[in-house]
């Protein structure tokens, strides 16, 4: 089915609203419970969450945290590590629970309900950008880890992130940033109110070149929100706009032979003409009461992505450059009622969404310094999605209670490709065409408190991911001319887990995760190919500790370890069953300190461990160490801050790959495979100065 909807100039995009200005009410099905709030660390859910892997950040903690880019805001979900391996305005590299979730497939990623996953992507499937937030106006982050939960559904294997924004500041700021490489940040956030309505703006401008040897990243971002915020009564109604603007170059990851043999040193790159432009503009409705919220919005989105991985193994004489286009309007909304019976055992919740993506073009081009040769593949696509859910929390004893759900998902793909032939003479159209599929998944925990402070749960789901809609009906390889089959539009995950959470001390709060999930199919649609890559089902199991120790009014101390183990199942005899990037171990600490006299710092070090890079698991990745620290000293209405991101200089790899690539100076015909990595960042300063006013 083909909707041909007008294209707004900007996005209008509403999201689901949290019923209630506490943050823990977004995982509370039933209202009643009493939620101890630690400030600068995580929130306590004992008797409000439905597994030990889930949780909420605060803006406290967020304003605390040294960070290199903006996507790094994801890591304080445990487990979770954020890379890159290209420039600053691409989406970064999410790796969680023993995937490699490329640019985000398999974690569903929202803000104020708006979906930030991009389905059908030119460059990924799940595609996650997180370079349009303001991270200071963000008020927290709900994460939910597993497929346990039937209000989520598309790419929620891995766990789900659902951000939510301010409705007002205490008091408004502005703060400028000056750092190492010309980096240039102005940021200011602030709120007005004026009888029953609020008004919140946030403005982030942010220049930077980068330490790279052989380009300039030429980084030139830019970010406005506005809200406005009515109460009447008992609901709420919000309106938000979200504009963003971006361009850049890129230092792509290099291969390790180049470097070797001194072509290139760690910071150099290949070809010094890849980047990209993207921008992202919606406008956002909400309305919420105490038991609903419901939302209506658009997004208008576009990429031009430039990039060079394998140099000239494909063409010889002009290099492998290719450009990715992606141009789309998303429309969507969403509802979310709680109805409790006048008795306290059982509550009801339910609530639909529909998202609709009306991609004017998703394209693939041979390029050459950025300039197009021939097009690969070019099409136009249209995407709907209608889901809806039903959940139940019984309340058997004052110490037991479990939570049912249900949720049934239908999409609809409708592809057309827009050339009739691609370079090689191709003909595209036998793509063309159009699917339907369904999935009903349920859901369910069980959890048990032993006490005030402690609780278990069991918890086990089945979750999803849909595939992109030019692997559903594709027929034909783009490259070759071959006949390939088609994918599922919709592929299966189930999980279960195993937890526990609760206070050792009035101080020292903890949380204990044992986890397993198995993958139908990990088929992969890759748009540097515009093809679709086979890969097989997965099974994965592991184990996550948190522990959040808060030594006194003025110190505190966090800690997140992870344990995967990723492998193939029904694999042939003599093939590799290793999950090429599954992390088997994840560790990250960190301390932080708020002194009486103004003085606070905050350390933080991530250990991101070795993991395979290819299925036999004889090539792997090293392991990397990153620490970043920060000082800084608030008086009156002012604050300063230093920042030293990767502190110890180190020149750990960011991410590492493993494939075949030909380099200018190799000889005609010859594929070497190498591993290609992308160096961390050296060492940098940043000094802020921030005025409160």
């Amino acid at each position: 089915m083909k909707v041909k909807l007008c294209t707004l100039p900007f996005l209008v995009t509403a999201s689901i609203a949290m019923a209630n200005d506490e943050a823990t009410d977004a995982l509370s099905s039933t209202p009643n419970y009493e939620v101890m709030i630690i400030e600068g660390q995580r929130i306590n859910l004992i008797g409000s969450s439905q597994s030990a892997s889930e949780g909420v950040i605060g803006q406290v903690e967020l304003s605390q945290r040294p960070m290199l880019r903006t996507g790094e805001i994801l890591e304080t979900v445990p487990g979770l590590v954020v890379t890159q391996h290209s420039g600053s305005g691409k989406a970064n590299q999410y790796f969680l629970r023993g995937f490699n979730l490329d640019h985000g497939t398999d974690f569903a990623t929202s803000i104020d309900g708006m979906p930030i996953n991009m389905r059908s992507h030119g460059h990924g499937q799940g595609y996650t950008d997180l370079n349009f937030i303001i991270e200071e106006a963000v008020k927290t982050i709900t994460y939910k880890k597993g497929a346990y939960y039937a209000d989520v559904g598309d790419f929620s294997g891995a766990g789900t992130a659902l951000i939510s924004t301010q409705n007002r500041v205490e008091q408004g700021f502005v703060e400028l940033t000056l750092g190492e490489d010309s980096y240039q940040e102005l940021t200011t956030v602030n709120s007005f109110q004026q009888e029953d309505v609020s008004w919140l703006y946030a403005v982030n401008v942010n220049y930077y070149d980068g330490p790279w040897t052989d380009i300039e990243e030429d980084l030139k971002r830019k970010n406005v929100w506005l809200k406005r915020s009515q109460t009447f009564q008992d609901l709420t109604f919000d309106t938000t706009l979200m504009l963003y603007d971006n361009s850049w170059n890129s230092a792509d990851q290099i291969p390790q032979r180049a470097v070797e043999r001194e072509i290139i040193d760690e910071l150099g790159s290949l070809d010094t003409t890849v980047g990209g432009n993207s921008d992202r503009y919606s406008l956002n409705f909400q309305w919420y009461t105490d038991n609903f919220n419901a939302n209506v919005y658009a997004i208008q989105y576009g990429l031009n992505l430039w990039s060079n991985f394998t140099y000239f193994l494909d063409d010889e004489n002009n290099g492998d450059q290719f450009e990715q286009v992606d141009e789309r309007v998303i429309y969507g909304g969403s509802f979310n009622y709680t109805l409790p019976f006048n008795n306290s055992f059982l509550t009801h919740q339910f609530g639909a969404e529909a998202r609709y993506d009306d991609i004017d073009e998703v394209g693939l081009y041979k390029t050459q310094d950025r300039q197009r040769l021939g097009v690969v593949r070019s099409d136009t696509i249209g995407q709907l999605s209608l889901g809806a859910f039903y959940e139940a929390t019984m309340n058997w004893t004052s110490t037991l209670k479990s939570v049912v759900g249900v949720r049934y998902d239908y999409y609809d793909f409708d592809v057309s490709s827009l050339p009739e032939s691609n370079v090689n003479g191709v003909n595209l159209t036998h793509n063309d065409g159009q699917d339907t599929d369904d999935l009903l998944s349920a859901k369910a925990s069980l959890i048990y408190s032993i006490n005030s402070e402690w609780e278990t749960y069991l918890s086990a789901g089945q979750g999803f991911h849909s595939n992109d809609a030019r692997g559903v009906t594709g027929k034909v390889d783009p490259a070759t001319g071959q006949p390939i089959d088609s994918v599922d539009p919709l592929v299966r995950s189930l999980g279960y887990e195993l937890g526990i959470r609760g206070f050792i001390t009035d101080r020292l709060n903890t949380s204990l995760s044992l986890w397993t999930l198995d993958l139908d199919s990990e088929l992969l649609f890759v748009g540097d190919a515009g093809n679709t890559e086979a890969n097989g089902a997965t099974e994965r199991y592991g184990l996550e500790l948190t522990a959040y120790y808060r030594i006194d009014d003025t110190w505190s101390l966090d800690m997140e370890y992870a344990y995967t183990d990723a492998q193939y199942s029904n694999v042939a005899v003599g093939e590799g069953d290793h999950v090429p990037g599954a992390i088997e171990h994840v560790l990250q600490a960190g301390i932080s300190a708020n002194f009486a006299n103004g003085w606070f710092m905050n350390t933080r070090i991530r250990y991101f461990g070795e993991r395979p890079l290819e299925e036999t698991g004889k090539i792997t990745s090293d392991s990397s160490t990153l620490a970043n620290f920060r000082l800084g000293f608030r008086q009156d209405n002012w604050s300063f801050k230093a920042d030293i991101l990767n502190a110890f200089d180190s020149n750990d790899h960011d991410i590492d790959y493993y494939y075949a690539s030909r380099l200018s100076s190799e000889s005609s015909g010859v594929a070497t495979e190498d591993v290609h990595y992308h160096v961390l960042e050296p060492r940098t300063v940043r000094l802020s100065a921030t005025y409160h006013f």
